[in-house]
């Protein structure tokens, strides 16, 4: 589980990290650097290009509304403490996630394979169905998927076939349906649940190696954009000197 958690986050926590990089160097550019060439431009009392005009502005922007964006920041990560500690915010967050282009599908193929191998795990240890569902229900790491699992469990305390309680809750994939109740009618379930499980964690790592594959050139054409930018803005109207001197 946490080998498969660390390949969910891999492609989250490298371009985040990137981006945050890149923003700082921007903001130390835009408060730092931009002002100082604003005097330089004055000096020579001729029109500005676009891009460099909108930096300026930016620039400005940046040190006159700089601490209420802090404080946005700040209201960002206490929502990000609240989502913890909040079901209901939680649930909305974890429906948003899922519906995500690429990674929402990702997140559920990864709740999936959780959901099989924990309990594939537990019930080839001896653990009884029903006690082995409320380890399930947390190990999905999603709150929709949890909600589903738990519904299952109230299915299946009631007499229904795990494979009926599964088609039921409307959250679980029909290929790992099919295995189960193949698991069920062979009287392999443990076996089945396992086969599931490193299906969608494979899945999960080919998924990954591709989202990454294609971030690395996204990545870096937002660098160029972000930081060249400012740069070329910076040095449009050095260049066009000639014709103002």
């Amino acid at each position: 589980t946490e080998a498969l958690n660390e390949e969910i986050n891999k492609p989250v926590t490298y371009p985040s990290a990137v981006l945050l990089v890149a923003l700082g160097v921007c903001s130390i550019l835009l408060i730092a650097v931009v002002p100082q060439f604003q005097g330089v431009f004055r000096s020579f009392d001729a029109q500005l290009p676009a891009l460099t005009l909108w930096v300026i502005g930016l620039s400005d922007g940046l040190l006159a509304h700089g601490l209420w964006l802090l404080c946005v920041c700040v209201i960002l990560a206490g929502l990000h403490h609240r989502y913890k500690h909040c079901p209901a915010l939680r649930q909305r967050i974890d429906r948003w996630l899922l519906h995500l282009p690429v990674l929402g599908n990702l997140l559920h193929m990864s709740a999936i394979a959780r959901f099989a191998r924990t309990l594939s795990t537990t019930l080839a240890a001896g653990v009884p169905l029903l006690e082995a569902l409320n380890s399930v229900a947390s190990a999905t790491r999603n709150n929709l998927h949890k909600d589903a699992v738990l519904r299952l469990k109230q299915q299946v305390a009631t007499g229904s076939p795990i494979h009926v309680a599964m088609a039921a809750v409307g959250v679980f994939p029909g290929m790992a349906i099919q295995m189960t109740a193949i698991g069920e009618e062979s009287g392999t379930l443990d076996s089945m649940l396992d086969q599931v499980a490193a299906y969608y964690e494979s899945e999960v790592d080919t998924q990954v190696d591709h989202l990454t594959t294609l971030l690395e050139p996204i990545i870096m054409v937002v660098l160029g954009v972000m930081v060249g930018g400012l740069v070329i803005a910076m040095y449009l109207p050095i260049f066009n000197l000639g014709q103002v001197i």
